[in-house]
């Protein structure tokens, strides 16, 4: 019997031996953000040499309803480590509150002033200190089509607005469908039609003109603003320029939209969207040839005088609780190593100064790219630096608004109430 007892001593021993070391070694970070599908892939990829060479799980949580179910779990107390912030404005408003993390309290300033340009650095700071690392960027100055499409109808690549009209005119003229747009997004429905706005305002003023409606210096029922959305209106509310009327562009997700471009025969022929569509397009058709299957040009100047701006927005993490683990993951993910595979997966734009060019998967990524860089005028996303009722909330709701057919004045007048309640504040 004592033989007996002391063999199972031995065995509970060797037992907790077993154990013990693998709860006592376990360090994770908790990641959110609003990548799915093909994005959350690519972030898989991204964090497997962290998770490697750190022995620091990434537990990941991807949602398309990020501002709303990040705000909520801020103000529960129970935050993510880290986070994709929704937009800029956001990242400021959780800054004032002293909900994050300064980041210049353990990184190393030298080195990101190296790797990364001011503007960067400015745009993840608040009140001077830097809360937020960019590691991807977006160009969104662009209409994408199926040059297969285009050459068997006889179209060509219009380089003004106007040859942009009279393409999709002649589009009609043929029987054929301009514009296939989706603004459906779950509980974020109604961004894409926000860049729209973005896009043609920089094309009618001058740049200080969108900085002062960015930063509500001029109010929403300004004549040049009202003049965008008119302008907008043109194509997305003619039941004829877009592919299945202003109906089916409130219920056609985003992501799903571009599918029109690669029907046989077209169902539409032009495609108006951020670089990061790319990967939306080849999850759903894999054998597309980026260059000949698809491409793209520049959304066309329309007031001459002001050229051709690049508008973009990008991807940027904060930190909210301060772990050794959380500290470590920041600081991959503001490197060229990590950078280089996310940019390579999606084909987006490296902020990261070190990445080398030659990760970019095709010839069109490098041409955004050049574009990007090349730009004479570059502006971030508009509704991304608004406060998150205006830029997050009443935009996206007055762009659902407007499609659905409600009056511009009334549109305006709403989305400057909220304007107005949200910036005295």
């Amino acid at each position: 019997m004592k033989k007996h007892f002391y063999l199972f001593i031995v065995l509970v021993g060797l037992i907790s031996l077993l154990f013990i070391p693998v709860h006592a070694e376990q360090k994770s970070v908790t990641v959110m953000g609003v990548w799915t599908g093909a994005e959350a892939d690519a972030f898989t990829k991204m964090v497997a040499p962290f998770e490697e060479e750190t022995g620091i799980k990434v537990e990941f949580t991807g949602t398309r309803d990020l501002p709303a179910i990040l705000t909520t779990r801020v103000e529960a107390g129970n935050p993510p480590d880290i986070s994709v912030m929704p937009n800029p404005g956001q990242m400021i408003e959780f800054a004032k509150d002293g909900k994050l993390v300064p980041l210049a309290t353990f990184m190393d300033r030298e080195k990101l002033l190296s790797d990364y340009s001011q503007a960067w650095l400015d745009l993840g700071s608040y009140d001077g200190k830097l809360y937020s690392i960019f590691i991807s960027a977006d160009l969104k100055s662009m209409v994408w089509y199926n040059p297969k499409a285009f050459a068997a109808a006889g179209y060509e690549v219009p380089i003004t607005w106007d040859e942009l009209m009279e393409l999709s005119d002649k589009m009609i003229a043929d029987g054929n469908t301009p514009w296939c747009i989706g603004v459906e997004s779950g509980a974020a429905s109604g961004w894409p039609g926000t860049d729209w706005i973005e896009d043609i305002l920089l094309r009618i003023a001058p740049p200080e003109t969108y900085d002062a409606w960015v930063n509500h210096e001029i109010p929403w029922t300004d004549e040049k603003v009202v003049e965008a959305f008119e302008i907008f209106g043109q194509i997305v509310l003619n039941e004829e320029y877009v592919y299945g009327g202003p109906k089916a562009v409130l219920t056609i997700n985003f992501a799903d939209s571009p599918d029109a471009l690669f029907t046989d025969p077209p169902n539409a022929y032009l495609h108006r969207q951020a670089t990061f569509i790319k990967s939306f397009m080849l999850e759903h058709f894999p054998n597309l040839v980026p260059g000949e299957d698809f491409d793209f040009f520049p959304f066309p100047p329309i007031k001459g005088e002001y050229g051709t701006p690049a508008l973009g927005a990008a991807d940027m993490l904060a930190m909210f609780n301060d772990t050794p683990e959380a500290r470590a993951f920041m600081e991959y993910i503001a490197s060229a190593q990590a950078q280089e595979i996310w940019v390579g997966e999606l084909g987006k734009l490296a902020p990261n100064q070190k990445v080398d060019p030659m990760v970019y998967p095709d010839d069109i990524t490098r041409k955004a790219a050049k574009f990007l860089g090349e730009a004479s005028v570059f502006r971030f996303d508009g509704s991304d630096l608004m406060p998150a009722a205006v830029g997050s909330g009443a935009f996206w709701t007055g762009i659902l608004d407007y499609i659905s057919g409600y009056p511009l004045p009334e549109v305006l007048a709403q989305i400057e109430a909220a304007a107005v309640d949200a910036y005295g504040k």
